[in-house]
C-alpha cells in the first residue's frame, strides 16, 4: 500500500486522539463524497444502507464483492481517509470476518466496522463468546493490514428490541478488551445512556445521530465524551425521502413546486471543478 495510504491511516486514528468530536458523515457515492470533502469534513464512513438504496436494493443484501467495491470507489473519490460499514463482516465465523477485514485493508480503507448483527431476524445477535471471538480475528486482521487501521466494534443489540443497557456496556467492555480502536452501540437515544457507555470504556466512542430521538448537538455530544459522530444512512434517506415527496407532489397534485427546492447546477457543481 502506498505511503499516501498509510498518512491517511495515521491521520485517521490521531483524529480520535483530539478532545473534539470527530464529526464523520457518511457519503453514498462519489458525488456526495466530493461535496462533503469540498466542504471541510476531514474523514468520511460508508453507509450500508445508502449504498445498498443506490443500488436499488434493500439494506444487508450487497454482496461482499460489490461492497470492496464501493469502498474503493470512495476511497478513490477524496484525499481524505474513509472507513468502511461492513456489516457482520459478510460470515458468521472468526475466520470469515478476518477474511473480509483483510481484504478491507487492500481497497485503501483507513478503518472498518464489524458488527454482532447475525442477519436472522429470529436470532438478531450472536452469542456473546462468539461475537468476542469475530472482533478478537477481525483486530488481528487489522493490524496486519497497518498498526494504524482503525477498528470499530458495533453492538446492535439496541437496534434490535434489546433495552439492557448494562449487557450493551458489557459487550462493547468485551470488544475492548478483544482490542477494538473504536467502540459503537447504534441506538442509543438519551444523553445519559450515552455519558454512561463512555465513561464505561477507555476507548473512543461513536455515536450515530440522524436517527428518531437522536438529535443532540455536539458541544453535547462532547461534554458526554463521545469522540466520533457519525450520520449513518441520514444522508442518503434525505436525499431519497426528497425525490419520494417530489414525485408524490407531482402523482397527487399535478403540481411541480418541489423544484424551487432542488439546489441549483452551481451549488453542486462548485464541488466538482477542479481546484487549480
Amino acid at each position: 500500500m502506498s505511503d499516501s495510504c498509510e498518512e491517511k491511516r495515521a491521520a485517521f486514528r490521531a483524529l480520535h486522539q483530539r478532545d473534539t468530536p470527530l464529526l464523520i458523515p457518511n457519503p453514498w457515492d462519489v458525488g456526495s463524497a466530493r461535496i462533503l470533502h469540498g466542504m471541510g469534513f476531514e474523514a468520511l464512513a460508508t453507509t450500508s444502507a445508502g449504498m445498498a438504496f443506490s443500488m436499488g436494493i434493500c439494506e444487508g443484501k450487497s454482496s461482499r464483492d460489490a461492497v470492496l467495491d464501493h469502498c474503493r470507489t470512495l476511497v478513490d473519490a477524496t484525499p481524505l481517509p474513509v472507513s468502511a460499514d461492513l456489516e457482520k463482516g459478510f460470515a458468521d465465523t472468526p475466520e470469515g470476518v478476518a477474511e473480509t477485514v483483510r481484504l478491507a485493508g487492500d481497497t485503501g480503507l483507513a478503518g472498518c466496522s464489524i458488527e454482532d448483527h447475525t442477519g436472522d431476524r429470529a436470532n438478531p445477535i450472536f452469542d456473546e463468546g462468539l461475537a468476542v471471538e469475530r472482533v478478537a480475528a477481525a483486530v488481528v486482521a487489522a493490524r496486519a493490514v497497518s498498526p494504524n487501521f482503525i477498528l470499530t466494534a458495533r453492538c446492535e443489540s439496541l437496534l434490535w428490541g434489546g433495552r439492557d443497557l448494562d449487557m450493551v456496556i458489557r459487550r462493547l467492555q468485551a470488544f475492548e478488551v478483544a482490542g477494538a480502536d473504536v467502540l459503537y452501540a447504534p441506538g442509543l437515544k438519551d444523553l445519559d445512556s450515552i455519558r454512561t457507555v463512555c465513561q464505561s470504556v477507555s476507548k473512543p466512542v461513536n455515536v450515530v445521530m440522524g436517527m428518531p430521538g437522536a438529535t443532540f448537538d455536539l458541544s453535547a455530544l462532547k461534554a458526554a465524551g463521545v469522540k466520533r459522530v457519525s450520520i449513518g444512512s441520514a444522508f442518503a434517506r434525505l436525499a431519497y425521502g426528497s425525490l419520494l415527496h417530489a414525485a408524490q407532489e407531482i402523482q397527487d397534485h399535478g403540481s411541480f413546486g418541489f423544484s424551487a427546492r432542488a439546489a441549483s447546477f452551481d451549488a453542486i457543481e462548485r464541488y466538482f471543478r477542479p481546484t487549480s
